[in-house]
């Protein structure tokens, strides 16, 4: 099944969703699936936390598919509701006091353009090894394209926190990358 947002089959799959018919919620399923994953792939820890993430994400779309607006693309509106769930995600995990001490995490490094050089697999392995914090802020900026004040407003924090958050994590890619060519040159 290939997505074409504005086809007539892409529009009997929502509004088969809507008056909740199982076989079009799970077309839908389907047709988002990869882009729904690799949204929380970039959230979570691993693959498990990652499909959790995806499962609350799709029953949030189908329990609020009745407020999808026909004028937008339906992948923004699904992309939105996975970002938000993680961000749930997130929050439970502070409350929950599972966030790792961030400054444990933190190393100097100077070199932001080596991430560039990484294929997208491998950049995704290494913003999963970087803590919630800064994998969450990474991502709603870097990837997202969210401003500070927006992600300081969703995750409570001060804009400073946001951009030093941003940068820490970004230091902390580049070290990695930096030890897998290393890695590599020595093999």
């Amino acid at each position: 099944m290939t997505i074409n947002e504005h086809d007539e089959n892409t529009i009997q799959i929502i509004k088969g969703c809507i008056i909740e018919d199982r076989r079009s919620q799970k077309d839908l399923y389907k047709l988002y699936h990869a882009l729904a994953l690799g949204i929380c792939l970039r959230y979570s820890n691993d693959k498990e936390e990652a499909l959790a993430i995806l499962n609350d994400g799709f029953f949030k779309v189908f329990k609020h598919i009745k407020k999808y607006n026909f004028d937008k693309p339906i992948s923004a509106w699904i992309r939105k509701i996975m970002t938000n769930t993680a961000i749930d995600n997130y929050r439970s995990k502070v409350r929950m006091g599972a966030v790792v001490d961030i400054a444990s995490y933190e190393h100097p490094i100077t070199d932001e353009t080596i991430t560039q050089k990484l294929h997208y697999e491998d950049l995704l392995l290494m913003v999963q090894k970087l803590s919630p914090t800064y994998r969450t802020v990474f991502n709603l900026y870097a990837i997202d394209g969210y401003t500070h004040e927006e992600i300081g407003s969703m995750l409570g924090i001060a804009v400073g926190t946001s951009k030093s958050n941003l940068h820490k994590a970004r230091q902390r890619l580049a070290e990695m990358v930096r030890n897998q060519n290393s890695i590599a040159i020595k093999s």
